[in-house]
């Protein structure tokens, strides 16, 4: 089998189960914004934006670590596995330790608008905790099932994962209230308990989902061995906090400005407007998807495949067709938004209008989410060269970016401040990585090819959001001419690689 083959083949197989398990998330944003409204609905982009940040800080970059490690001592898998799983244990025992006695002066620091009152987010806050730390003990045993090519497991387990999740939803978003409202048997039980339109079923419906999924990784977390190597654990150590800082300035990037209009908006349309910003945002999760897909699949062949020969020249190509792929989905998103912005519609025509007020976020967070794509892409040369603290410092420019554009343009522009603000963090990203890399760990990217797609890409958005006023007809067009010119244009090296064994 080629490269090539080979590397898509273990992309898809990722990508099926991620995209899958995403996809049928996406399918609960039209149900949370009907069942909830705009203002509840900004406490649930919130309380997953620092549940988002305080993932990376838990996970502290060990999963990257655990596939470099494994790859630099091929003879001590089993030390390096006890390694990375005894770090994340004394993180999370540490985390526990800083925040459960301190969960009221917690709640009344993340707390956003007036919808929801302080014991709400008390009580939120104690899910989230819980969620954290067993999300945080999954991510090493979920290393390992990619690591020893275990795609099957890995992928049945995400997605009993993402089932659950949504089968409680759908049971205490829509079940239980018809079942009371038909006086049903049980029904003076459930009214005991049962709040219709609390927004912490959500996060119950998670906190149940992810012990489920800790429960099915049993079989995992049984070869851990507490028998450390504290020289390998201190270069491990040593490799993963940049990654950390990294991960973390990233995180930032994605979710401070969710945070940011909770506290620098007044507190009468904060939560209104983080709502509407967090709903039109999971427009651009398509793109956000294939992403990560192509990340599971991505990292630890680039890991495998770098001591081949020819190891620049199979990065550079499959940066051909990434950015290729990409563009095409960031085109087809946004000229097909007037059919995707139904997933995106409130209780009522009020609170629909409402919702899609925040439609002109798209195309910037999109295009955002290309450059992030492409300098994940380009990150491949720092992790091999273990120069991980360019990774930080790449971050550490977005996420300074980031803050400063949003503190400084949200008290006018609002939610149009954060999408733009996400859009020039992570290019800037893109531009640094590309840059540094060329000096640091040349890979002989085809530049002119690839900046020729990806300002193409630009203009047709530009045409179609703006100029074509979101025309579906005109829109799809121009993605239909994008998608013959390239397919034209790269024929003769996808024939190649189809006709390659």
């Amino acid at each position: 089998m080629s490269t090539a083959k080979k590397f898509a083949g273990q992309t898809a197989i990722y990508g099926v189960s991620t995209i899958a398990s995403r996809v049928l998330s996406f399918f609960l944003t039209p149900l949370y914004t009907r069942a909830y409204g705009t203002a509840s609905y900004g406490v649930l982009t919130t309380m997953y934006s620092w549940s988002s940040i305080l993932n990376a800080v838990m996970a502290f970059g060990m999963e990257t670590t655990f596939f470099r490690y494994l790859n630099k001592y091929p003879d001590n898998k089993a030390k390096v596995y006890n390694n990375a799983f005894a770090t994340i244990l004394f993180i999370t025992v540490l985390f526990l330790l800083l925040t459960v006695p301190f969960m009221n002066n917690i709640a009344g620091f993340i707390k956003v608008g007036k919808h929801s009152t302080q014991q709400d987010f008390e009580r939120f806050a104690i899910y989230f905790v819980a969620i954290l730390v067993i999300d945080a003990w999954s991510v090493i045993p979920f290393a390992r099932l990619r690591a020893e090519g275990k795609p099957g497991r890995y992928a049945i387990i995400k997605t009993i994962n993402v089932m659950i999740y949504i089968a409680l939803n759908l049971i205490f978003i829509l079940g239980l209230p018809l079942w009371t409202a038909h006086h049903l048997a049980g029904t003076t039980w459930i009214q005991t308990w049962f709040v219709k339109g609390w927004v912490g079923y959500v996060f119950l419906s998670n906190l149940f989902s992810s012990a489920i999924t800790l429960f099915l990784l049993l079989p995992e977390f049984a070869k851990v061995r507490f028998k450390l190597d504290w020289k390998m654990l201190a270069e491990m150590f040593a490799y993963s906090w940049p990654v950390l800082i990294a991960n973390i300035s990233f995180i930032i990037n994605e979710n401070l400005d969710k945070l940011l209009l909770g506290k620098l908006l007044p507190p009468a349309t904060s939560a209104r407007d983080v709502g509407i910003y967090g709903a039109c945002a999971k427009i651009s999760l398509f793109l956000s998807i294939f992403i990560q897909a192509f990340r599971l699949g991505a990292e630890p062949f680039f890991f495998s495949h770098a001591k081949h020969k020819n190891a620049g020249q199979t990065y550079a190509k499959i940066m051909d067709y990434f950015v290729i792929t990409v563009c095409v989905i960031f085109i087809g998103l946004i000229t097909n938004i007037e059919i995707l912005k139904v997933f995106v519609k409130g209780s009522d025509a009020r609170q629909t209008a409402l919702f899609w007020t925040g439609l002109p976020v798209v195309p910037p967070l999109v295009f955002g989410y290309v450059s992030l794509g492409i300098y994940m892409n380009l990150s491949v040369w720092y992790k091999l060269s273990d120069q991980t603290k360019y990774g930080l410092y790449i971050s550490g420019v977005g996420a300074i970016l980031t803050i400063i554009l949003n503190v400084v343009f949200i008290p006018t522009y609002s939610y149009m401040a954060s999408a733009w603000a996400s859009f020039a963090a992570y290019a800037a990203m893109m531009v640094l990585s590309y840059i540094w890399g060329q000096k640091n760990y040349p890979i002989p990217y085809n530049l002119k090819k690839n900046l020729g797609y990806i300002i193409s890409s630009i203009i047709i958005v530009y045409l179609s959001f703006y100029v074509f006023k979101r025309n579906i007809f005109a829109g799809d067009a121009l993605l239909l001419l994008y998608i013959l010119a390239a397919f034209y244009l790269e024929w003769k090296d996808f024939k190649a690689i189809l006709t390659r064994k």
